[in-house]
């Protein structure tokens, strides 16, 4: 009887023995595959919406954690995203190509890596009542804006395009601030016509079936076809840890791949991530949008020196910002993935 009770001990020893060894063997295994990810900020620009489906659909899929990273996605608070990647508070962010250029030129150190959408899709936008067909309609109308110096730029380069000459804007067209009013509201009182992002407040009008006449800024003229908005990171990062870099724009680049071809559950992933986000006009604009991440360029976020070069022209001559500064070193494409 001890002896059985022996070989049964014995026996179990044995088989626990076997089963800490197989364990311990995937274990090691686990690791081996699945190494400590690394952590990485990427601060927004504004609310998630659907510039930012592409980040969200990475996180969501897996793309970061392929890539051994652990990507916080924040929203900014009272600092925008240029100042904390230039900082280093944040790794990575979402600005756009007048920002990196503002900043590059006030000694920021940030890089725009890729570009989200290929071309500009900005325009002045005014309800159909307001008679606004072309910019020379903006004369004796009230524009709408949040008071920053490129809105008047904007203004004044398209008039010129339109044979009128203007020095000082208010001149011409009285400006108010909109505040926290949006275009429908605000257009409902004293504004006729104001900037929008068609991908959002456009596609808004559609869905509202309010009647609008639009004027794209890269048809009025094409000096204002620029990036926004974009993918940053800091000079530093580059520098010393560009593996990162690449893995975190390969991943992102995945992301919004699968939103141009999956348009439907990239808008709830979205959602998902972001629940206080109206679910229809999510839809409405991912669908619309998706045809815009790389619309006609080689590959997601590529960017042309011709764009960079133009822009930061325009921005000289307009006096938006106060030195020369060398555009090639404002962007990159070294990170993207081949095509």
């Amino acid at each position: 009887m001890k002896f059985t009770r022996k070989i049964q001990l014995i026996s179990l020893l044995l088989v626990i023995s076997l089963l800490l060894a197989a364990c311990a063997g995937e274990k090691e295994q686990e690791s081996k595959e699945n190494p400590e990810q690394k952590k990485v900020k990427l601060m927004l620009d504004w609310v998630p919406n659907t510039n930012h489906t592409g980040l969200y659909v990475a996180q969501e899929k897996g793309y970061f954690a392929d890539e051994g990273l652990d990507v916080e996605i924040a929203t900014p608070a009272e600092t925008t995203a240029n100042q904390l990647v230039g900082a280093g508070k944040a790794d990575f962010g979402i600005s756009s190509q007048e920002y990196v250029t503002q900043a590059r030129a006030e000694g920021v150190p940030i890089v725009s890596v890729a570009a989200i959408l290929q071309h500009n899709t900005s325009g002045f936008m005014a309800p159909k009542n307001k008679g606004i067909k072309k910019p020379k309609d903006f004369i004796d109308k009230t524009y709408g804006g949040w008071g920053t110096p490129i809105e008047n730029a904007f203004i004044r380069t398209v008039l010129k395009m339109d044979g009128v000459q203007v020095e000082k804007v208010e001149d011409k067209v009285n400006i108010v601030n909109m505040g926290e009013a949006d275009f429908f509201t605000a257009t409902k009182r004293n504004v006729d016509f104001s900037w929008v992002y068609y991908g959002w407040t456009g596609v808004e009008a559609e869905l509202r079936d309010v009647s609008v006449d639009f004027l794209e800024l890269r048809e009025l003229d094409p000096v204002l076809d620029f990036y926004t908005p974009t993918l940053i990171t800091n000079e530093t990062l580059i520098k010393e840890d560009p593996k990162t870099v690449r893995k975190l724009v390969k991943a992102v680049s995945r992301g919004y791949q699968y939103a141009i071809k999956h348009p439907k559950e990239s808008a709830d992933i979205l959602l998902k991530a972001a629940p206080e986000t109206d679910k229809k006009l999510a839809h409405a604009s991912q669908k619309w949008i998706s045809k815009q991440y790389q619309a006609d360029a080689d590959r997601w976020g590529e960017q042309k020196k011709k764009t960079w070069i133009d822009f930061t022209d325009w921005m000289f001559q307009h006096k938006l910002i106060k030195k020369k500064i060398d555009p090639n070193q404002s962007f990159t494409n070294e990170f993207l993935p081949e095509k």
